[in-house]
């Protein structure tokens, strides 16, 4: 019996070890940051979902008010009403920014809705009722303030996946990432960045 207890001892302590040892090696080669960096991704994307509601949730207010302007471009609002439709038709899943195709199908269907309201906002100005109209003027305010924080949102995640995806592919993090299948993330895409990131131009002065 007392042979029995130092063996078990020894058996404990090397299994201590073990553990200790494959924390540390885990913690050198980038398991925690892996984990830090995909909660910080996480925290990111819903913002820019967040503020990308925020938008889709204006939008309908903007077209109720621009349908009472006589003889308004109906192409136009159509355009921004079926981008809506199909923006807010993806469901935003967190599984969506681990999914290449996914993910572009719904920054693609974002760039549409940004390009029709950016048109919108500019037919608008031919209307001088609308621009007389304090009500429209405040959306107008409100939607270019929501256009600004959805590229502050969209900067912080491009930046957070960068640096993902940084850790992803140096050695020898990499092969932390091959062990445990963390894969690059999709990003915004530069020309996608481009055309999001111009707000609807807001001109108030008279012509």
């Amino acid at each position: 019996m007392s042979a029995t207890r130092p063996a078990a001892l020894l058996i404990r302590r090397l299994t201590l070890a073990s553990a200790l040892g494959a924390t540390l090696a885990l913690s050198g080669c980038g398991y925690n940051d892996f984990q830090r960096l995909d909660e910080e991704n996480k925290a990111a994307w819903s913002e820019v979902l967040n503020q990308y509601q925020r938008r889709a949730d204006l939008i309908p207010n903007i077209v109720a008010t621009v349908k009472g302007e006589a003889n308004f471009e109906q192409e136009t609002l159509t355009r921004v009403v079926e981008a809506r439709a199909r923006a807010t038709s993806i469901q935003a899943t967190p599984e969506l920014i681990n999914d290449p195709q996914a993910f572009n199908r719904f920054q693609q269907a974002q760039g549409e809705l940004s390009s029709a309201l950016s048109r919108l906002m500019m037919v608008t100005e031919n209307y001088p009722n609308l621009r007389a109209n304090q009500g429209f003027q405040d959306l107008r305010v409100q939607l270019e303030g929501t256009e600004n924080r959805i590229t502050v949102a969209r900067n912080r995640y491009i930046q957070s996946v960068q640096a993902y995806n940084v850790l992803a592919r140096s050695f020898p993090t990499n092969l932390t990432a091959m062990v445990f299948s963390y894969e690059p993330k999709p990003n915004f895409t530069v020309q996608n960045e481009a055309q999001i990131s111009a707000p609807p131009t807001v001109d108030f002065g008279t012509r």
